[in-house]
């Protein structure tokens, strides 16, 4: 029989901690559906997976999307003919206040951070259970553990809706059962391409950390990996923190 290849699907791939996760699972021998709004920035992070031998079909789209989660979930099936990851990676801050934001800004949060795990997990769950299971990782924060307010994204409507995310690997792990494995990761402040932010802060931020540094993409593309591959697997519905301990949140 032919070897099969693996197929993970990535939200928010074009730059940032979602790129180095698809890159890793590109290095771990899948081949890739990559989602995100960032044309140029997908189409880098698609040359490169493919650089590293994964076959890659990417999706420009808006993750808060029902209808286009649908059609690219439809069309994934239908090209790879099988989904074995799903990484819900797309996110977005929400900095403003609780009696400045507007009811369309709350719902925006709500919509990017937390509805797209929905979106993405109804729509990809019916493929992972028809041949035989799956797993599923949704990125969450520290935040949602911390209601942290010190960052641009760490407002409360921020850290609602990655808590939320929490309760729906929780949620859905029982619903899933042995079928699929759902479990969420928290990172603390992580270096990026696109934080200058957290760069000016860097000195000061790491005082609060036993590990004495700040985290970068590849430290949390790892523990997405393990979660994607580990054999045996006996871990579900739990919250995976990726932080160095940061103990000053």
């Amino acid at each position: 029989m032919p070897n099969v290849r693996k197929v993970a699907v990535v939200t928010g791939a074009a730059r940032g901690i979602g790129r180095a996760c698809a890159l890793d699972l590109a290095r771990a021998g899948y081949d890739l559906a990559l989602v995100d709004l960032l044309e140029p920035e997908l189409a880098r992070t698609s040359d490169e997976a493919r650089a590293l031998g994964s076959e890659v079909k990417s999706y420009i789209a808006d993750v808060a999307s029902y209808a286009r989660t649908q059609e690219i979930a439809k069309d994934v099936a239908a090209h790879f003919g099988r989904v074995d990851f799903l990484l819900n990676n797309a996110g977005r801050s929400a900095p403003t206040g609780i009696l400045e934001i507007s009811e369309e800004e709350f719902d925006r949060a709500i919509a990017i951070n937390l509805k797209s795990c929905f979106n993405y997990i109804q729509n990809f769950a019916p493929i992972m259970l028809e041949q035989g299971g799956g797993r599923i990782v949704s990125m969450s924060s520290l935040n949602a553990l911390s209601g942290g307010v010190t960052a641009a994204v760490s407002k409360f409507a921020y850290a609602a809706a990655k808590a939320g995310i929490l309760g729906m690997t929780r949620a859905l792990a029982k619903e899933f059962g042995s079928k699929i494995h759902i479990n969420a990761i928290c990172p603390g402040v992580i270096k990026t391409e696109i934080d200058t932010n957290v760069t000016e802060r860097e000195p000061e931020v790491i005082k609060g950390i036993a590990l004495n540094r700040l985290g970068c993409s590849d430290d949390v593309a790892k523990l997405v990996t393990f979660l994607a591959t580990s054999e045996p697997c006996f871990m579900t519905g739990q919250t995976f923190t990726v932080d160095g301990f940061q103990f000053n949140v």
